[in-house]
């Protein structure tokens, strides 16, 4: 039986409710700005680090990465920013049907819980305080008391974001987990999938958030499952074994 330590999810889509939140306050952005960018390719370009998705879609728009370039995406990037905190603190933030439960539940089985996010420090702890999840975490985002996860990481904890693996190794370090095979990935954007495969764990696909199962299913993970729901009785039929 395969032993499961270490849980590494996505936030937006995943664990918390993805009401296109992100891709509103993009393209809202990029109208605001005069970038040209299909609905599509801000799809597309879920689950990345946004800055990066400003300098690429610039870079295509100018025709280089020069001084006019660096100044619309610093502008851009700023003004998304400024639209996404604007929105969370406003309309707050739910989890994700199952999440909750899921959380609850590795944490009974004795597995570490991480959540791994594109988003800026900023907004990850403003989503966290409206989901009541922040209360406990300390310093260094790993929980000391009330929150259902036991680590928070975003972009700035490491060198690179997703679809890079850097988190996933990030929250192996954190809570001493070696062995790869004792980790899973799960998320509902490609990034979250290429990142989980490129780390070599167990990279899981959830279809309840950005993209379709097909979409997902492209992207070749160990799994898609409909919803968060669905992950209980995943590693159950696996037979997954747990440290408690």
């Amino acid at each position: 039986m395969a032993l499961l330590k270490l849980a590494v999810f996505d936030m937006a889509g995943t664990t918390v409710r993805d009401l296109k939140e992100v891709e509103t306050c993009f393209a809202d952005t990029a109208r605001q700005v005069g970038l040209d960018v299909s609905d599509e390719e801000i799809q597309a370009a879920q689950g990345w680090t946004k800055r990066v998705v400003f300098e690429k879609y610039w870079e295509r728009q100018i025709g280089s990465r020069n001084e006019a370039w660096q100044k619309e995406v610093n502008a851009s990037y700023i003004l998304f920013c400024h639209n996404l905190e604007q929105h969370y603190l406003t309309q707050g933030a739910q989890p994700t049907e199952g999440a909750m439960e899921v959380l609850s539940f590795l944490r009974e089985k004795g597995v570490r819980t991480a959540l791994a996010t594109g988003f800026y420090r900023k907004v990850t702890d403003i989503i966290l305080d409206r989901l009541g999840w922040l209360e406990g975490l300390d310093e260094h985002h790993q929980n000391q008391g009330a929150s259902p996860i036991d680590l928070s990481l975003c972009t700035e904890d490491v060198k690179e974001g997703k679809p890079a693996p850097d988190m996933i190794l990030k929250a192996m370090e954190v809570f001493g987990v070696t062995d790869l095979s004792e980790v899973l990935m799960i998320g509902d954007t490609p990034a979250d999938i290429e990142s989980g495969k490129r780390a070599g764990c167990l990279s899981l696909g959830v279809a309840n958030g950005s993209h379709r199962r097909e979409q997902l299913e492209a992207c070749q993970p160990d799994a898609v499952l409909a919803d968060m729901h669905e992950l209980i009785p995943y590693l159950q039929g696996r037979g997954t074994d747990f440290p408690a």
